[in-house]
């Protein structure tokens, strides 16, 4: 009797009481989504940006992800400029918050883009093979997408850093004495050593990425921040409305970041079982 009170202790102790309260929280918003006919409304509403905010957030992580790579690889090149220009990339964006860098791209890079294709593609054009592009043509959801992945590529590029520096260079040096290429090297030994420590934070900067999406809303991007503050201030139920864009926000960043803890725990199981 004994021990089964102690290890019932143990179970109690060991209760997340921070998840508690949030799914309290969360059961009692959910009940007024389904109960209040005003909750659903605005549901139904900011309904419509959560497919926007999913997409952005997941074009921006694709981008950022093939960005932070590239830009990864070439710190460890063996020409010095390339490595320079890598630590240079990453600090200067690193600097930079995110949405200063949305204005900036936004406004000045979009442009400067728009005039850089129509100056590579001058010929075509003045042949009339191909329309010129108007800085309009460039819409303001893929500059905010473009903004996000130069953003968080720097981030994800220090990430992919500090997973390669963690393979074993003596397992490089083996591999490199058998002959294998450096892309051989990189796919069968480099990579897949390299990826189960990269997979947690590499998460991490995706649940940040979500909430940082909502910087969109300052351009227009119709995301749930931005129909949140129309719906807002059209009908006065400011409070309602932010209870609903916050309940959104908190079912995608506590789903993802329990995943991740999960997949955190089966990696460190599966490392301790090897």
């Amino acid at each position: 009797m004994k021990k089964t009170s102690a290890s019932y202790r143990q179970a109690f102790d060991r209760l997340p009481w921070w998840l508690m309260a949030t799914l309290v929280i969360g059961a009692l918003l959910a009940w007024n989504l389904i109960a209040d006919e005003g909750y659903q409304a605005i549901a139904n509403t900011l309904g419509k940006g959560l497919l926007t905010t999913i997409g952005v957030t997941l074009s921006a992580f694709v981008i950022a992800s093939i960005m932070g790579l590239v830009v990864a690889m070439m710190g460890f090149s063996r020409w010095r400029i390339v490595r320079e220009f890598s630590r240079f990339y990453i600090e200067v964006l690193r600097g930079i918050p995110v949405l200063v860098l949305l204005f900036y791209i936004a406004f000045v890079g979009a442009p400067e883009i728009i005039k850089f294709y129509n100056w590579v593609l001058q010929y075509p054009i003045e042949q009339g093979w191909i329309d010129k592009a108007r800085t309009r043509d460039f819409t303001l959801l893929w500059r905010a997408i473009l903004a996000l992945s130069i953003s968080y590529s720097a981030f994800i590029a220090e990430v992919f850093r500090a997973g390669i520096q963690e393979v074993s260079k003596g397992q490089i040096e083996a591999a490199q004495a058998l002959g294998l290429s450096g892309w051989q090297r990189f796919r069968l030994i480099i990579w897949p050593q390299a990826l189960r420590k990269i997979l947690p934070p590499l998460g991490n900067d995706f649940v940040a990425m979500i909430k940082d999406s909502s910087l969109v809303s300052v351009l227009g991007v119709q995301d749930i921040t931005q129909l949140g503050k129309v719906y807002s201030s059209s009908t006065f139920q400011f409070f309602e409305t932010y209870n609903v864009v916050a309940f959104m926000y908190l079912v995608l960043t506590l789903s993802l970041s329990l995943m991740i803890r999960g997949l955190e725990r089966y990696l460190r199981r599966h490392e301790h079982l090897k």
